[in-house]
């Protein structure tokens, strides 16, 4: 499983790197690497011989939807064909990753090292984006060949887009501080490793993203609160955290975080304009309330709608309910409510178990993550783009996964086990583990 675990990193790593993933050549990479990572557990498993198979309760509605997808496409009920088996190919890839990374990462050991992955990731495509914003202009990786027309930041072709992809990587270093799961030692580091990501951040000016990290902050108090983790030291390396975040943007620039909050460019949607297509993607989906018009075919049904022209292509209503119900109709409603209500109970179970700090750190970390890419959706369309979708179901994952036993009581717990007669000991006299 070594393999299929590098395979899985390297995977969440190109979607990121390839642009968010959101171009032809990319999306295809994406798709077969999914299919020859399942390919590849499949021959380990069969090799192996009887070796479990871990099912997550989130399957079910991402299935769901691949279902309806699939009705739509075998009876002619889409707008598109060719679109919505697009979307098929796209949903199976997430739906493999989302089943791969729950055979790979159960172990304590596994899922500590992809915790640091994440913080590193973070760190790494951060600093790249503060570099490319004060020395690139418009252009990706400084390549001519790759000047974008629009507000780029970092590897993503919208800063909403990078915003969105801190706030599903950001939390999970925040979290583990707050709850005490990373050594004193390390805590410097791991404080400088999430003052720059927080500074992109706002470098980046992404109001939505801005404010859905916000609201991850206070579901992070107020979890670290409930569970009376947010103690001195904890508290005073967050404060440390905002401050430097806040002197390094203050350092490297005010004058153009400031100015992008002073009003909307060229390049920016508009609140009326957003309000316009959320209004025209409704009633697309009065108009197809059970079945939906086709998954991925907002770009093709849209135009009919339109009520508010302005020149632009609208491949995505700026809001990903919406754009769902009116894609999927209220059978995708159904699948997708019966996700959140499985990601949260399952979240809330797992949270509130006895478990070592690593442990709850990790699984308040993704409730951070999850909750505020559920709130940016809102406004974006963060979920359409690959890259930041395979993050959320990560996140989802790791928020679903069982919690684990501190390190103290599994090495009890093993030491016990390996020898029965010493075992048997504290039974007869009363105590317990």
């Amino acid at each position: 499983m070594k393999l299929l675990r590098i395979g899985l990193c390297l995977l969440f790593a190109f979607s990121v790197l390839a642009l968010g993933a959101v171009e032809t050549w990319s999306e295809s990479i994406l798709e077969i690497a999914a299919a020859a990572l399942f390919l590849w557990w499949a021959i380990v498993v069969f090799w192996n011989g009887g070796a479990k198979v871990y099912w997550n309760p989130l399957n079910w509605p991402l299935l769901g939807i691949i279902a309806i997808g699939l009705l739509q496409f075998g009876f002619h009920a889409t707008a598109s064909p060719f679109l919505t088996r697009a979307m098929l190919l796209k949903l199976a890839a997430y739906f493999l990753a989302l089943f791969l990374t729950a055979q790979s990462f159960r172990e304590r050991r596994d899922l500590y090292r992809l915790a640091w992955l994440l913080i590193l990731f973070c760190f790494a495509v951060s600093l790249l984006a503060i570099i490319q914003h004060f020395t690139a202009g418009s252009e990706i990786y400084w390549l001519s060949a790759l000047k974008i027309e629009g507000e780029p930041f970092g590897p993503y072709v919208n800063r909403n887009h990078f915003a969105g992809f801190l706030e599903l990587t950001l939390p999970t270093g925040l979290a583990l501080m707050a709850f005490r799961a990373v050594k004193r030692d390390l805590l410097p580091l791991t404080i400088l490793l999430t003052i720059v990501p927080v500074s992109a951040l706002i470098l980046s000016a992404s109001r939505a993203g801005i404010v859905g990290f916000g609201l991850e902050i206070g579901v992070l108090v107020l979890l670290a609160r409930n569970r009376k983790a947010w103690r001195g030291e904890r508290a005073t390396a967050a404060a440390v955290v905002a401050l430097a975040a806040l002197a390094l943007v203050a350092w490297v620039g005010t004058g153009r975080a400031v100015q992008r909050f002073s009003g909307l460019n060229v390049h920016d949607v508009s609140l009326g304009r957003r309000v316009s297509m959320f209004r025209a993607t409704a009633h697309i989906f009065l108009d197809h309330p059970i079945k939906g018009c086709g998954l991925g075919t907002l770009v093709e049904v849209f135009p009919g709608y339109e009520n508010a022209y302005d020149g632009r292509v609208v491949d995505h209503a700026h809001n990903d309910y919406i754009e769902g119900l009116a894609e999927a109709g209220l059978l995708g409603g159904l699948c997708g409510a019966l996700f959140l209500w499985t990601l949260y109970r399952e979240g809330r179970t797992n949270f509130v178990a006895e478990q070592g700090h690593f442990s709850r750190g990790l699984h308040a970390g993704a409730i951070m993550a999850v909750s505020g890419m559920l709130v940016h959706s809102f406004v974006d369309f963060n979920l359409q783009i690959p890259a930041n979708a395979l993050l959320f179901l990560l996140q989802a994952y790791l928020l679903t996964s069982p919690p684990l036993p501190s390190e103290t009581m599994a090495t009890r717990v093993r030491r016990r086990t390996e020898n029965p007669a010493s075992a048997a000991a504290p039974a007869l006299n009363g105590s317990e583990i």
